[in-house]
């Protein structure tokens, strides 16, 4: 059962006036707890703060936040979880204009860690290409933004447990993401991923393998992807901050890889040895 602090406080209710209620007006990070400590703080921070600054909202408070993440990280009984923080622009009156004055909300909510096939990480998984697009709008690209609207719609095209995840793409048909996870894909030895500046979601373990690719001197490119380029590269996997990277076997069009790659498996392993999420299937670091 999760356990939830608002603003410091033991607490699962928020105002019915809360603006992120009301307008999805916030930001949520879902963070990797590994034995008892949420793991990449820091980068989940910085994208926090900048999201607060695009979206002219006030900063949560550093310091309060990091002891109340902590304390509550302590309560996970096997030293393994997810943290999700969201942060709204707070209580506010009715209409889109926001008070000249806000008091943020912040919302810390500690889950179990999820129940996924250790397959996922060893064997790769299969994707499944939505239907649904994503809008270009440059001034929220790249925020973890509490308007999930179109994530909900991608996810609910499929049922069938074979397809661990499914990929987005933009209006114009390039690939941007998956649902909850970011794309790469490998063509040689160069890892490649595509551009968020008219939409999709900057993931902080995206950002962590980019660092561990400069590291390990693997070559990478940030460039637009569509389907057919996919198809043709030697490598593909998803990355997020609680699956840290899932190799992908398959997509739903009939395409197949082989999988993991030497790319994909040198960063999982890389991946390991930092400790940012616990080891398959064992619930280690």
């Amino acid at each position: 059962m999760a356990v939830t602090w608002v603003n410091g406080v033991p607490c699962d209710r928020i105002a019915v006036n809360d603006r992120g209620l009301a307008y999805g007006d916030g930001l949520f990070e879902t963070i990797a707890v590994v034995a008892g400590r949420p793991r990449l703080w820091e980068a989940h921070l910085d994208r926090l703060r900048a999201g607060c600054a695009r979206l002219q909202l006030p900063e949560p408070p550093a310091e309060p936040l990091w002891r109340e993440a902590r304390a509550l990280c302590r309560q996970q009984p096997t030293g393994h979880g997810l943290l999700k923080l969201l942060y709204t622009r707070g209580s506010g009156g009715r209409g889109y204009a926001p008070p000249a004055e806000p008091e943020g909300t912040r919302i810390l909510t500690l889950h179990p860690w999820p129940d996924w096939p250790e397959t996922h990480w060893r064997n790769g998984i299969e994707l499944f290409l939505c239907q649904t697009r994503l809008a270009r709008q440059p001034l929220l690209a790249g925020l973890k933004h509490l308007n999930r609207l179109e994530q909900v719609l991608a996810r609910s095209e499929w049922s069938d447990e074979r397809w661990a995840e499914g990929l987005v793409r933009d209006g114009e048909g390039w690939l941007i993401e998956g649902t909850a996870s970011n794309l790469f894909g490998v063509a040689g030895e160069t890892l490649i991923t595509p551009p968020l500046d008219d939409c999709g979601v900057a993931g902080v373990m995206r950002r962590n393998i980019m660092l561990l690719s400069d590291e390990l001197q693997i070559p990478y490119e940030v460039t637009p992807v569509d389907p057919n380029a996919l198809r043709g590269m030697d490598e593909v996997f998803v990355s997020n901050s609680l699956a840290g990277i899932w190799p992908v076997r398959g997509l739903s069009d009939g395409t197949v890889w082989a999988a993991p790659g030497p790319v994909t498996r040198r960063l999982q392993q890389a991946l390991c040895a930092q400790g940012v999420v616990p080891g398959p299937g064992r619930g280690e670091a």
